[in-house]
């Protein structure tokens, strides 16, 4: 559950961020800790937090992010730096064309990345258990 001290993200940017979305079939939206985000094969590629956009670069272009484009990393709370994730310039995240490459950056990153197993639904066992109790 996140704190309760976080805010909620303001109505302009959540349409500014759904806008910039890069097109693609592995794009599936959903809420995480009760912020919008997109995920790519199960992993997580930017979402928000409060009135700012996070996206995944992993930790060699996080790191460039933040040495070249004055990017910050990402700690949703105090000395808990999420690794691998920046914040958007606020500059670039108010603009629409700069946050779309922001977040077709972090699509293109997360697409290297493993596929992670589909989940099944509770109380049903996937078809591998399955066949191993038969």
């Amino acid at each position: 559950m996140p704190p309760s001290s976080w805010k909620k993200s303001p109505p302009d940017l959540i349409e500014r961020f759904a806008t910039a979305l890069p097109a693609h079939l592995d794009i599936v939206r959903k809420p995480m800790f009760g912020y919008p985000a997109a995920f790519a094969n199960g992993n997580m590629v930017c979402g928000l937090f409060q009135d700012s956009v996070v996206v995944r670069l992993g930790k060699e272009g996080a790191s460039q992010a933040v040495s070249e484009d004055r990017a910050e990393q990402f700690a949703p709370m105090p000395g808990r730096v999420m690794t691998g994730y920046v914040l958007v310039p606020a500059a670039d995240a108010l603009d629409a064309k700069a946050l779309a490459a922001w977040l077709q950056r972090a699509l293109e990153f997360t697409l290297t990345l493993p596929k992670k197993p589909g989940r099944s639904p509770p109380g049903k066992a996937s078809s591998a258990k399955a066949k191993r109790k038969q």
